[in-house]
This record gives C-alpha cells, sequence and structure tokens, in this order.
C-alpha cells in the first residue's frame, strides 16, 4: 500500500479474478497452503493478501468482504498468527511455519535466555514480564503497566513491533475498551498474548533442535517455490 504524492493508492484484483480471495475462510486456507502472508503490498509482486483482495472494499466496514476486518477475525479465531512479522510490517504465519519463525527469528533463545546473555534491552523485558502472570493483555495496559508514556519509558511502538518480529509477541484478538461501568467503547485495539499462549509451548518451540540457519533458509526455500520472480535480496529484506 505505498503512499504516492499523499496519497494511498491500493493495490488488488477484480471479484471475478480467479486469484481473488473472497472471504475470510478462502484468505486464512491460502495462508494455510503457502505458510505465510503479508497484510500490505511489499517488494515481492503478488505477496500480500492486499494483492489478492478487491481493492474497493477495505475499510468497508462490511465483515464479510473487507479484509481489514478479516485480520481481526483471523486474529482471534487463532489458527493462524497474526502480527508485525515482515519487516516491521503486519502480516500472517500459519501454525505450521510458526515453530521455523520462532527458531529463526529467535535464534533459539527463550526470552529469559534472550536477556541473561544482554540480547533483550530493558524495555523489552518490561513487557515480557508482564507476561509471566497474564495470559493476554490490551497494548494500552502493556503501555501502562510496562511504565511507558508521559514521563516514563519512551518508543513503546518500536519495542512493542520488536517482540513481534522475534516472535514473542502476537496478536490475539481486538476488542474494544471497557469503562469503569464495563461499557465497551472506541475502536478496537489490539490483544497481545505469546505465541506459546496459543499454540503450546512445546509445540511452538518444536524447531529449537535445528540450526536457526536451517530454518530460515526453508522459509526461504518456500518463497522461491511460491514465488519465483522473488530475486534474493527481495526474500531476505521480508524474512530477515
Amino acid at each position: 500500500m505505498p503512499n504516492e504524492n499523499g496519497t494511498w493508492i491500493m493495490y488488488g484484483v477484480e471479484w471475478d479474478d480467479p486469484e481473488c480471495l473472497h472471504t475470510v475462510d478462502d484468505a486464512i486456507a491460502y495462508i494455510n497452503e503457502i505458510g505465510f502472508l503479508p497484510l500490505f503490498k511489499n517488494e515481492i509482486p503478488g505477496f500480500s493478501l492486499e494483492e489478492r483482495t478487491v481493492p474497493e472494499y477495505w475499510w468497508s466496514g462490511d465483515t464479510e468482504v473487507d479484509p481489514w476486518e478479516w485480520r481481526e477475525i483471523i486474529a482471534r479465531r487463532g489458527e493462524v498468527a497474526y502480527g508485525k512479522f515482515f519487516d516491521k510490517k503486519a502480516g500472517f504465519i500459519s501454525k505450521e511455519w510458526l515453530p521455523y519463525f520462532a527458531n529463526y527469528r529467535r535464534d533459539g533463545y527463550d526470552f529469559d535466555s534472550l536477556w541473561e546473555d544482554g540480547k533483550a534491552s530493558r524495555r523489552q523485558k518490561k513487557i515480557m514480564d508482564l507476561f509471566e502472570e497474564n495470559d493476554e493483555l490490551y497494548s494500552n495496559e502493556i503501555k501502562k503497566l510496562a511504565g511507558f508514556g508521559k514521563g516514563g519509558e519512551k518508543g513503546f511502538d518500536g519495542t512493542i513491533t520488536d517482540l513481534q518480529m522475534k516472535t514473542y509477541l502476537t496478536v490475539k484478538d481486538f476488542r474494544q475498551r471497557k469503562n469503569k461501568q464495563g461499557e465497551a467503547y472506541g475502536w478496537p485495539i489490539a490483544i497481545y498474548a505469546t505465541p506459546e499462549n496459543l499454540f503450546g509451548y512445546d509445540y511452538v518451540r518444536s524447531r529449537y533442535k535445528e540450526n536457526p540457519s536451517d530454518s530460515k533458509e526453508a522459509i526461504a526455500n518456500q518463497i522461491r517455490d511460491i514465488y519465483p520472480i522473488a530475486t534474493e535480496k527481495q526474500i531476505q529484506k521480508i524474512i530477515k
């Protein structure tokens, strides 16, 4: 979704195009078929949900045909991981391929070991410590409880993005906040959880026994097979 002269340009297909994904179930099936998929257009032609949907339906608010609404439904169903996984931008990873990404992106580390070896920041640890006692948290709760905001830590958005890129966190759902009376209000916001909470500790870490570089190569080979026009530079940028 590039910005051209101040205007956001959406790319996609017509409804009757054979490559068009018409429903959220179509999208989930396609993600599971190819393994992983960025939300928006990127360097690899055709490798996004955007480019396989009808541009006019985005942000229509119609859950039947709006891919922006689909991302909430996909996260909520818990069959596919959703988060900022590709070049710090949003996308999806199937359950089958999540262990490959976890092994490669984490370099074989669970978060505690990453911290002990000095490879995690203090800001990241403040966030991850919250998930020792919480299965899920609203993004605004994380920000408050971890001490970000006015007079506190800076760089919340960058820190939460880095934790998603390393697959330590994923988006579990989108929900409205609730006031003191328990009434919902405002736009739905992201609910975060660890992949282990969603898919199981042993499953997410099931590739830890192999070299992270082997997991990386498996991911790269999958892109080469599905999108043979992709260059090595494009592939490395999207999976780094």
